[in-house]
């Protein structure tokens, strides 16, 4: 006895605008047929259970039982986070300059003014005042933070999470000092480094000119930090597909394979281009970056895992039959060659690899299904 066809679940709301969307294409491409199928013989009837189809045009797939993960098909692009200007605070003449690419590390020498380095350091405060000892602050704070994480002084000598220039604190700048061959007066002087809320920053544009004036506030370098990230503009209605922690397939520019993962998803959408739909950034982390390589701005291919199921019936997507009263089903073929519609419940979507899950009680592993050969 064939089943009698019931309307599908609708996918899970993660999902949904994206497959109500897929579903509207398969019904204006597929309807027609499945009429004339369904007016025909919906089910089968008479001997043999079914009515033969003419297979031009298709192909058949085997229905498989197989883990399956959600996936949202998008491109991005790879490049380095964060931007950055440093802001010269120094009097003098410029007398060296890094090149661009170049990665400047945490207490590495940005530039040289009148042939005295100034330095990176890590840090939200900009420098505003001369730091010596007595004076407290946020930007005393993150100078005793530093002066530990290059090793200039051990936590049990200088409190990394102090806010007070006390004698240790001059002790560390005075060790910096002499390691920069630099007067070791034990205050750090305006001028003498620029404080970056990052830990290496890579040059990624020169705006002075060697031997040029370096006048205090002028804007010397650009860079970004040396974190390789992928940057994703999402669809603003297509958000709530996509979490913080969502596994992703990187395909980078030579089509190897490479997993990251969501980190971090904008709340502000911004006007798309050429009138297009607002979207929202989301940045994505690859989990091996040294397999990145080091191009930056590269265009890459991104296949975001929103959810996933162990043991799942999976047919192509194309095998969908949109049926004209509701509800979807698959044209399976038995070893006779004879054809019957099943009635399907869909389950998860594979964007990426064109799949979806599918239940029913005529369904089950190793049956083959019709699909267009488009």
């Amino acid at each position: 006895m064939e089943p009698s066809v019931e309307r599908p679940e609708p996918p899970s709301p993660r999902f949904s605008r994206r497959h109500l969307a897929v579903a509207a294409v398969l019904i204006a491409v597929l309807v027609v047929v499945v009429v004339v199928v369904a007016i025909a013989d919906p089910f089968g009837s008479g001997a043999g259970g079914g009515s033969e189809v003419n297979d031009g045009g298709t192909t058949l797939a085997t229905i498989k039982q197989r883990s399956l993960f959600s996936q949202t098909a998008s491109s991005g692009t790879l490049g380095f986070a964060g931007s950055y200007r440093v802001i010269n605070g120094a009097s003098g003449t410029l007398t060296w300059l890094p090149s661009v690419g170049q990665i400047i590390p945490q207490g590495g020498v940005l530039y040289r003014v009148n042939g005295a380095p100034v330095i990176l350091l890590t840090g939200n405060v900009p420098v505003y005042r001369a730091l010596s000892v007595g004076l407290t602050g946020a930007d005393v704070e993150q100078l005793n933070g530093d002066l530990v994480a290059l090793g200039y002084a051990t936590p049990t000598e200088l409190d990394p999470t102090s806010d007070d220039f006390s004698a240790a604190t001059t002790d560390a700048v005075e060790a910096l000092q002499k390691h920069l061959e630099v007067t070791q007066t034990g205050t750090l002087a305006v001028g003498q480094a620029v404080f970056l809320p990052l830990g290496r920053l890579r040059v990624t544009a020169v705006t002075a000119t060697l031997g040029a004036s370096a006048d205090p506030g002028s804007p010397l370098l650009a860079g970004s930090s040396a974190r390789r990230v992928v940057s994703l503009q999402l669809d603003a209605a297509e958000q709530t597909e996509v979490a913080v922690g969502d596994r992703v397939a990187i395909t980078l520019p030579d089509n190897s394979r490479t997993p990251g993962v969501v980190s971090s998803i904008g709340t502000v959408a911004t006007a798309g281009q050429s009138g297009g739909s607002p979207t929202v950034p989301v940045t994505i982390r690859p989990l091996d970056p040294s397999v990145t390589g080091s191009i930056d701005q590269a265009p890459v291919e991104l296949a975001v895992t929103t959810g996933s199921v162990k043991s799942a019936l999976v047919v192509p997507v194309d095998a969908l039959l949109a049926l004209a009263g509701g509800g979807y089903a698959v044209e399976e073929v038995s070893r006779a060659g004879v054809h019957h519609l099943v009635a399907v419940s869909l389950g998860l979507f594979d964007d990426a690899d064109g799949l979806v899950q599918v239940t029913g009680s005529g369904i089950a592993a190793g049956q083959q299904v019709v699909v267009p050969s488009l």
